[in-house]
This record gives structure tokens, C-alpha cells and sequence, in this order.
């Protein structure tokens, strides 16, 4: 398993060792000690399934007092993920990061706790994995409108595409307005 940094503190990239041969392939998905060694001292709680249509964008939010780390992975399908660092106090405090997770690639994102989370469904159905620290808590989920000018995340959205959004994401403020 490797794992590559990201610009933004704590948060990194997982690329597992994938071994091929005439029946498939194999790689270990997730593996404690070995993320432990790498510096992801996280207790997982709970794994989280979603199935998401084409076009359907999820996020962008954070749980304020009960904040998750997240591991995301994508089973079947394409999906832009995306994590905005939340941290007050952090240098990149605003600032976003994006990529492809497909079953293809199989890689995974690492996102710490106190970072917002969403991600754009690029292929016709997407179902994705996150493995979570904390349970979720009604009422303690913030977030942000997905197409905020100041944090200006670079969404792979094309003219006439129709976004899909859930309720309670047509509803987020501004980043500026909320943090």
C-alpha cells in the first residue's frame, strides 16, 4: 500500500498493491497496521455504502462538533472527490483538492477529520464506499454551496450538463457566509 501526500496537510492519497493474474486480481482494500505505520491512527466505526446516478452531486459539508475522518473509495463507477480543509488554524485553511476515484484505478482518499467532503457522480451510476471514524449526528452536519466563488472548486462540469443536487445541498450558503 502506498500512500502519497497531498498538498493539504493530512490528507493523502491511497494506492493499494494490486496483483493481477489469469483469474482477476487482488489487493488488500484496507489494512489497520499498515495505515497505522503510515501515520492514519484512526479508529473506523462504521463503512458507509452509497449508490449515486450520473450527474448527482453530494456535498459539500463537515460534522462540526462530532467531525469524521473518511476513507473513499469507489466499487463500481467514476466519481470527482473532493475535500475542502476546514481547519481555522491550518495554512491551507480554504483550500481544496480533487480527483478521480474509479473502480478502475482503485485509488482511495484519506481525508482527515475537519475537512468538508463531496463528489460528482461522472459515470451513469457510481457506488462508493467511506469508511468513517465517528457515526453521524443529525443536526451537527455545515456545509457550503458546491459552486462557491471563493473556494472555486474545479467541478468537471460541462455546459448543459444538469447538476443533481439534494435538498439540503440547494440550501448551503456561501463558504464565506458560513465559516
Amino acid at each position: 500500500m502506498n500512500l502519497l501526500k497531498t498538498y493539504l496537510d493530512g490528507l493523502s492519497i491511497i494506492n493499494p498493491n494490486i496483483y493481477d493474474d489469469n483469474r482477476g486480481s487482488f489487493f488488500e482494500a484496507y489494512n489497520k497496521e499498515e495505515l497505522q505505520g503510515k501515520g492514519i491512527l484512526y479508529n473506523f466505526v462504521q463503512d458507509n455504502q452509497l449508490l449515486s446516478f450520473k450527474n448527482v452531486l453530494r456535498g459539500v459539508h463537515v460534522q462540526k462538533e462530532n467531525p469524521q475522518a473518511k476513507i473513499v473509495r469507489v466499487l463500481r463507477g467514476r466519481i470527482w472527490d473532493v475535500a475542502v480543509d476546514m481547519r481555522k488554524h491550518s495554512l491551507t485553511y480554504g483550500k481544496w483538492f480533487g480527483l478521480e476515484l474509479s473502480s478502475e484505478n482503485k485509488k482511495q482518499l484519506f481525508i482527515p477529520e475537519n475537512f468538508a467532503h463531496g463528489f460528482l457522480t461522472l459515470s451513469d451510476e457510481a457506488e462508493v464506499l467511506m469508511k468513517v471514524t465517528t457515526h453521524y449526528h443529525p443536526g451537527d452536519e455545515i456545509g457550503f454551496i458546491w459552486n462557491d466563488p471563493f473556494i472555486n472548486i474545479e467541478w468537471p462540469i460541462h455546459v448543459g450538463m444538469d447538476i443533481i443536487l439534494a435538498d439540503k445541498d440547494k440550501q448551503w450558503k456561501t463558504f464565506k457566509e458560513t465559516f
